[in-house]
C-alpha cells in the first residue's frame, strides 16, 4: 500500500509542475500578445489568407483544365473508335480507356492513355493503342455525334454510368483479328466491337 501512495504521490507532483510550467508559458505568451504590435500581426495574417486562398483557387484551376482535357481525350477516343456504334458500344469503348487509367499498367491520364504508343518489332515503328492517333489528318469532331461521344465521356468519367465492363482492356472491331486478341479472353461483344480482359 506504502508503495502504491508513493506512486500516485510522485504522479500527482509530475502533473502539478506540468500544470504550474504550462500557466507559466501561458502567460508568457499572453503577455507578448499585448505587448505586440497588432497591425503587424493584423497584415501578416491577412497576406497570409490571400496567399491561401489564391493557392486553393489556382488549384482548383489547374485541376477544372486537367479534368477537361481528360474528358476531351475520352470523348475524341469514343468518337473516333465508336461514333457509328450503338450507345452501348460508344460506353463500352470509354468504359475501357478508363479500366486502362485505372489499371497500373497504362499511362495515368485518359489523355496518355489514349495517345500511347508502343515500339512494334515486326513493323519497327510506333503505333498508337488506339488507331485514329496514328492518322496525320483527322476531320475536327463535331455535330450531333460529336455531342453524343461527349455526353458519353462525361458520364464514363464522372462515373455517372455504371460499368458493364468491369477488367476489359482491349476491344477490336469484328473485322479484324489482331495477333494479340488470342492470348486475351473475350468478355463481351458489343455493337462491332469484341471487348477483351
Amino acid at each position: 500500500m506504502t508503495l502504491t501512495g508513493r506512486h500516485d504521490f510522485a504522479d500527482h507532483g509530475a502533473a502539478s509542475r506540468f500544470a504550474w510550467f504550462a500557466a507559466g508559458r501561458w502567460h508568457e505568451l499572453r503577455l507578448c500578445w499585448y505587448r505586440a504590435d497588432k497591425g503587424l500581426w493584423a497584415l501578416v495574417l491577412t497576406i497570409g489568407l490571400v496567399v491561401a486562398t489564391l493557392g486553393f483557387a489556382l488549384q482548383a484551376v489547374f485541376a477544372h483544365q486537367d479534368d477537361r482535357r481528360n474528358l476531351t481525350c475520352l470523348a475524341r477516343n469514343v468518337y473516333f473508335e465508336a461514333r457509328g456504334e450503338p450507345a452501348a458500344g460508344q460506353y463500352a469503348v470509354a468504359e475501357v480507356t478508363m479500366n486502362r487509367k485505372a489499371s497500373g499498367r497504362y499511362p495515368v491520364t485518359v489523355c496518355g492513355v489514349v495517345y500511347q504508343k508502343n515500339w512494334d518489332p515486326l513493323r519497327k515503328r510506333y503505333i498508337g493503342a488506339f488507331s485514329w492517333t496514328e492518322l496525320d489528318a483527322l476531320p475536327a469532331p463535331r455535330g450531333e455525334e460529336w455531342e453524343r461521344a461527349w455526353k458519353v465521356a462525361d458520364a464514363v468519367y464522372y462515373r455517372r454510368e455504371a460499368p458493364v465492363l468491369e477488367g476489359a482492356l482491349h476491344f477490336h472491331a469484328i473485322h479484324i483479328k489482331p495477333d494479340w486478341a488470342r492470348s486475351k479472353q473475350p468478355i463481351a461483344r458489343i455493337g462491332r466491337h469484341v471487348f477483351y480482359e
